[in-house]
């Protein structure tokens, strides 16, 4: 594992690397068009980085020129490049409960989730687990992540400066809970908004940090913390919203009765100024076809957590209603660790494809990819700068290991294109499949290094 000092500002300047091998990506949305037309995939790519971004990108033979005197690409066999993966809604303090015998959403975060969030009141605990789970992740292949704290505004900090250290995209926040919630969990609305004021002015835009408006859920939240909630969204034009959205039914029936005069649960976000284009919901399971056409209109983007939902029995994502390109809705996919049993986006993508069948439509490869690179990337608003391997774009990259383990390598062989090896991949996969992650050009994860 390589780790930077805790200054870490960026690669150094004038830094010149390459990689050389087989490379998949996604130059458009394959739920709108073709997937053939949206793939871009070759056998032998190169992949030259200078400053931490893509300055050149295509087949091995052709792009070689761009190679400096002197650079040598790192050259990986029987292994296939990727876009670094985007988990769309991650709960980083719930990394020791992964795995945690499953109840219903209210009673897990009953049993498990606030019990163990209370620990975090200890910032030298909230340090340890955000290394952890930094880690976790780069080993999984996920660059990006959009991540929950808890209540504690250091929570956040430990996060955000674990982040820094390795140059990460990340997006993340203190979570807002002013009731329904044990008392050491619980703020205030006025404190919410100034300890969120505070990290806002601490971490967003602070390298490749920004800063998430995180209100738990309406059933956690007044309606004078979702005001406050309002505000800061309102005050600060970058930042970004992310909550829960319409999980269970039992939840749904909740919100009913504490927000007697909304008309739904997505019209409880609206009504207070957090239904929007920078809005991220996660889950969205039990949404009317009329709340699907508001998400489009108002362009807020919601997030497929699969494994969770079937974990805890919370229902079937519409992933399809949600995507209709007559009025499609953005997006993105989570692990939502740790309700969700894995951090790797191969194990949500094939949640994904397991969930889409039941329902009664199946979810091809590169549209369960897209949602785990460039669609997550839209979803969280920085789809010009991740999400694909394309000159200009950062170099968060993932690298595969197609022999990782003997059944795999097997299967691999009879794969008859890259549609078909990626959704042997979504099946297969386990911990052993990547085999380096890439933050800005830097290995942050070597499995053998």
């Amino acid at each position: 594992m390589t780790e930077r000092p805790t200054s870490y500002g960026g690669p150094p300047r004038g830094r010149v690397t390459a990689l050389r091998g087989a490379t998949v990506s996604l130059r458009d949305d394959p739920f709108q068009a073709p997937s053939a037309a949206c793939l871009e995939h070759y056998d032998d790519a190169l992949i030259v980085i200078e400053d931490g971004r893509i300055t050149a990108f295509g087949a091995y033979a052709t792009t070689r020129r761009a190679l400096p005197a002197g650079v040598e690409p790192r050259r990986f066999e029987n292994a296939l490049i990727t876009p670094g993966f985007v988990d769309a809604h991650v709960h980083y303090p719930q990394t020791q409960i992964i795995g945690a015998f499953g109840s219903d959403l209210l009673g897990w975060l009953e049993r498990y989730t606030f019990p163990t969030e209370l620990l975090f009141a200890d910032r030298a605990h909230a340090e340890q687990v955000a290394a952890l789970f930094l880690r976790a992740l780069f080993a999984a292949g996920t660059t990006t992540a959009a991540v929950y704290g808890t209540v504690h505004a250091h929570s956040a900090d430990a996060f955000f400066a674990e982040a820094e250290r390795f140059g990460a995209r990340m997006i993340a926040g203190k979570v807002m809970m002013d009731r329904n919630a044990p008392e050491g969990l619980l703020d205030t609305a006025e404190r919410g908004y100034e300890e969120s004021r505070a990290l806002i002015e601490r971490w967003h835009g602070r390298g490749r940090l920004g800063y998430a408006v995180t209100p738990r859920f309406a059933p956690a939240c007044s309606d004078a913390q979702l005001d406050a909630a309002g505000a800061l969204l309102a005050e600060n034009p970058g930042v970004r919203l992310q909550t829960h959205l319409a999980e269970s039914a039992a939840e749904v029936a909740w919100v009913k009765e504490l927000f007697p005069a909304r008309a739904d649960y997505l019209d409880v976000y609206a009504h207070h100024g957090l239904a929007g284009p920078r809005s991220l919901f996660g889950h969205a399971i039990h949404l009317d076809e009329d709340a699907f056409a508001r998400c489009h209109a108002c362009d807020a983007a919601l997030v497929h957590c699969p494994g969770s939902n079937l974990f805890l029995g919370s229902g079937l994502f519409r992933l399809f209603d949600a995507v209709d390109p007559r009025r499609p809705v953005r997006v993105g996919l989570g692990s939502d660790v740790g309700a969700g049993t894995s951090l790797s986006p191969f194990r949500s993508m094939g949640d994904a494809c397991k969930v889409s069948a039941v329902v009664g439509r199946r979810l091809a490869a590169a549209q369960a990819f897209h949602l785990a690179t460039l669609g997550g990337a839209r979803a969280l608003g920085v789809e010009d700068r991740i999400g694909r391997i394309a000159v200009g774009y950062e170099a968060d990259l993932c690298v595969l290991d197609l022999a990782a383990t003997p059944l795999l390598a097997f299967r691999a062989r009879w794969c008859d294109s890259v549609e078909e090896l990626l959704f042997a991949l979504m099946t297969l996969a386990d911990d052993r499949l990547v085999r380096a992650t890439y933050v800005a050009g830097e290995a942050v994860f070597d499995r053998d290094g």
